[in-house]
């Protein structure tokens, strides 16, 4: 929760909440939890609460404070539009993003639904629209951390030009399920994370449409990665490539963040200095999973080898390189 991160589509990471809770699928390893259920009970730490749902107001101001401009990961360890988060304190987090102007916020959520109501709406709360209510904090904010330098003009743009959103799509179901709301939501950069990738996806009817020019809203961005962690499901190889490629035909950027616990080659012994192939298994497009010599009848068709080399050994390199396409890249 600083400004380095290891993470590798964003340079810093801000939380000004902590917790959650499972959604979907791609909720089931979440690394998160993992971290957090560590130290349940442990007086005094940080997470003695483990993985429950809390406010950090004393995080809020932290971009504030980064005079570097960075992209930034919002809520790595949670997720801003759990319905546990008041509306007022989401609006909070919208207003020292529209102060900290020179950042580049990066939202992820599963909450696809809140998030669209909540931005997309011009209904009224606790008197205001979350519009206003931002543009209030943000003036508030600034008044009350005596800060000239963080001018805020009463023409505010919304949505703000510096905040990404994005929604987590794991598998097709949740492309389905997501996308539309998230094109549905005002904002400048729309993006998906497909990470953890557990099966084949199209999304060519959520990219852009060069022909048409009436077209709507479609994706700016586009991740991609392998789970990692003890439990981790493979990815199979033509998931990712099929996406590479959907992205290229849409020239729409692509970004693969990593294979994760399992990749295409075969962990090397440096000792030894052979390569172990004991670890390998074979996976169907479907993502069944057999050994590589077994005949499992059409889950054979699409077979890959994988092997279980640790996220450090399978890298993030696909088709021979790295792909770190971003929004707004020439």
């Amino acid at each position: 929760m600083s400004d380095k991160t290891a993470i590798e589509w964003t340079d810093a990471t801000w939380n000004p909440m902590t917790g959650c809770t499972k959604v979907s699928a791609g909720c089931d390893n979440c690394y998160a939890e993992t971290f957090s259920e560590r130290f349940r009970g442990t007086p005094g730490h940080y997470f003695e609460g483990g993985f429950d749902i809390q406010l950090r107001p004393d995080k809020l101001d932290q971009p504030l404070r980064w005079k570097r401009p960075r992209r930034i990961f919002v809520n790595s360890m949670s997720d801003l539009f759990h319905n546990d988060v008041p509306d007022t304190y989401i609006a909070q987090v919208f207003g020292v993003m529209a102060l900290a102007q020179h950042h580049t916020f990066q939202i992820l959520t599963k909450r696809h639904g809140r998030m669209r109501s909540l931005l997309g709406s011009d209904d009224v709360i606790y008197g205001r629209s979350f519009e206003s209510m931002v543009r209030n904090v943000a003036h508030n904010t600034r008044n009350n951390l005596r800060r000239a330098d963080l001018l805020i003009a009463d023409d505010l743009s919304w949505p703000l030009p510096n905040v990404w959103l994005g929604v987590s799509t794991e598998g097709q179901k949740w492309v389905d399920i997501r996308i539309p709301a998230l094109l549905d939501t005002p904002a400048a950069v729309r993006f998906i994370s497909a990470e953890p990738l557990l099966g084949p996806i199209d999304l060519r009817d959520h990219l852009p449409h060069f022909t048409d020019l009436g077209s709507p809203p479609s994706l700016d961005w586009v991740i991609v990665g392998g789970e990692s962690g003890h439990n981790a499901r493979p990815m199979h190889p033509a998931w990712a490539t099929s996406l590479r490629d959907q992205c290229a035909t849409a020239e729409v950027p692509f970004l693969f963040k990593q294979w994760g616990e399992w990749g295409p080659c075969a962990p090397y012994d440096q000792a030894s200095g052979v390569y172990d192939f004991r670890h390998g298994r074979g996976i169907s497009l479907d993502g069944t999973l057999c050994m590589p010599g077994e005949r499992q009848g059409n889950a054979r068709e699409g077979l890959a080898i994988i092997f279980r080399a640790g996220k450090k050994s399978t890298g993030r390199v696909l088709d021979g390189r790295t792909w770190d396409g971003y929004p707004g890249d020439a």
